[in-house]
């Protein structure tokens, strides 16, 4: 009896382990696509980005901060675009033509879709360009547009631009990341505030905001380029601390973030990691009420362009991976002009003490420095001025604000002194006409000067590009003289990549392109 029961014993437990044996091989095996080359599973397709910054908003035609431009650029589409050579292509707008100088027609793609799932027409295209041009509006763009006298709806996939001169700049201009197409029941629904909800016709789909943590997109299914966008799923989570980025791609926590030269430089030798890196259209400046009491003296704001070093803030805060600039970045070419030969770029003290005092305050004054406590370099630059300007008697003080301060100071013109960074854009006439022309709708400056005015106004509706260059080259001296802001440099940008990350690389002028982007 004894032996049969240990043999009883003995089947059962085979039996079992027979069981486990085959559970395991079939959990194993669950899930495995029977398509995958190799028999290996596929890499999940989701790609997580730390960001600097949290948005300040997503409603594209109100908003113009990088840190939710590189949002809503993946949600929504505009007419047009420009492909990594920076050659115009169509986006939603398939074709085009120019039936005389002063007009547009836009065919459109036929069956693309917003996210909820409505087709888009001409109608959408309308409403969304009257909505940028409409005063209650307030957008940032809408000097980019001032020129279109009307719209017209020929059918449902052909519209019309009318203007009321030739203007160089309007295609260029219907590439801007916030010139997008949104969808009118969607603002209606949302009181006309398009800040915490996104629906576009864009590659990705707006899922969630967690304010301090992070925004979610996920794919959308019916985008209209086949096959495309490759991945699921993007997580932008925020992490303001650029030491906690550097950890979190370290450790594969994150695939994708943006750090400064010093940081960068830290990291080129990590074997999992791709620094990827580019000339930037961006460059820093210093953003001066020019309507308060003491910055309205031009002789005051030349004095602190001469009491300013630029190939130290260069090395001091960028570590030496930046160049000098003016309104017009470097990296535009031919469009820039060699600002280091300006007499206002000599960095000459006495020249400033002698300005300082034709303008009656030879003892220098007090002044507060306003700028972004969460963008170290912004901060940096107010540390190193500071240090400069007490050369000329000049007591500066800074006040550092978290990000969404920042921006209703910029918008609100509340500060006297403001640390800040500008894309020079694609063409000239936004880092002029757009940030300094009197009605520029991102001239927060109280800036105006009629021969600046009457320069850009012609270089926007001239033609010839040989001309263009001569206008433009004009206005930029006009500018520099004057001295609404002070450019400082056009820092070289880098984004840390873990190797898992293909098809990314980052441009000048797009430097978040994820359209290709899979996960290995």
């Amino acid at each position: 009896m004894m032996k049969k029961e240990y043999l009883l014993t003995f089947i059962l437990f085979a039996v079992v382990a027979i069981m486990v044996a085959c559970s395991n091989e079939a959990a194993e095996n669950e899930g495995t696509d029977e398509n995958t080359s190799d028999g290996e599973n596929q890499a999940e397709q989701v790609l997580k980005i730390a960001n600097d910054q949290e948005p300040a908003g997503l409603d594209p035609h109100k908003t113009p901060a990088h840190s939710s431009v590189r949002i809503y650029s993946q949600v929504y589409s505009g007419l047009v675009q420009l492909d990594e050579k920076m050659n115009l292509e169509g986006d939603l707008a398939e074709s085009w033509e120019q039936p005389d100088d002063q007009s547009y027609v836009f065919k459109l793609r036929e069956g693309v879709t917003f996210h909820n799932d409505r087709e888009m027409t001409a109608e959408d295209v309308k409403y969304s360009f009257e909505r940028i041009l409409d005063e209650e509006t307030a957008s940032h763009i809408a000097s980019y547009f001032a020129n279109v006298e009307s719209i017209e709806v020929l059918g449902d996939y052909e519209i019309q631009f009318n203007l009321t001169a030739p203007d160089a700049t309007f295609l260029s201009n219907l590439t801007n990341a916030s010139a997008v197409v949104v969808a009118q029941e969607v603002v209606e629904e949302n009181g006309g505030d398009l800040q915490q909800v996104a629906v576009g016709t864009g590659p990705f789909k707006f899922q969630e905001w967690v304010p301090d943590n992070q925004v979610v997109l996920v794919k959308n299914e019916n985008y209209y380029e086949e096959g495309l966008p490759k991945l699921d799923e993007v997580i932008y989570f925020t992490m303001k601390d650029e030491a906690a980025r550097m950890s979190a791609i370290r450790t594969g926590e994150v695939d994708l973030t943006s750090l400064t030269a010093k940081s960068a430089s830290l990291l080129e030798n990590e074997e999992n990691l791709d620094i990827k890196n580019y000339q930037s259209l961006e460059y820093s400046y210093v953003g001066f009420n020019v309507n308060s009491e003491l910055l309205s003296d031009v002789k005051v704001r030349q004095a602190l362009s001469l009491a300013t070093n630029r190939e130290a803030v260069a090395d001091i805060v960028w570590n030496g991976d930046a160049v000098v600039s003016g309104p017009v970045a470097p990296s535009m070419g031919d469009w820039a002009i060699d600002v280091t030969a300006h007499e206002l770029y000599a960095n000459d003290i006495e020249k400033a003490k002698q300005l300082l005092e034709e303008a009656g305050y030879p003892d220098g004054f007090e002044i507060t420095i306003t700028t972004a406590s969460t963008y170290p370099d912004m901060v940096n630059t107010a540390q190193v001025l500071q240090q400069q300007w007490a050369e000329i008697g000049v007591d500066a003080e800074i006040s550092q604000i978290e990000w969404g301060a920042y921006i209703d100071t910029w918008s609100n013109t509340s500060a006297d002194v403001l640390i800040g960074r500008n894309g020079s854009g694609t063409d000239p006439d936004r880092a002029l006409q757009y940030f300094f022309h009197t009605d520029g709708s991102a001239n927060v400056w109280g800036f105006s000067d009629e021969e600046f005015d009457q320069l850009t106004e012609t270089g926007e509706t001239t033609l010839e590009q040989a001309d263009r260059k001569e206008i433009y080259t004009e206005a930029q001296e006009v500018l520099l003289n004057l001295s609404p802001n002070l450019f400082l440099v056009s820092p070289m940008s880098y984004v840390a990549a873990s190797k898992s990350v293909e098809g990314f690389t980052p441009y000048p002028h797009n430097g978040e392109d994820i359209l290709e982007v899979t996960k290995q």
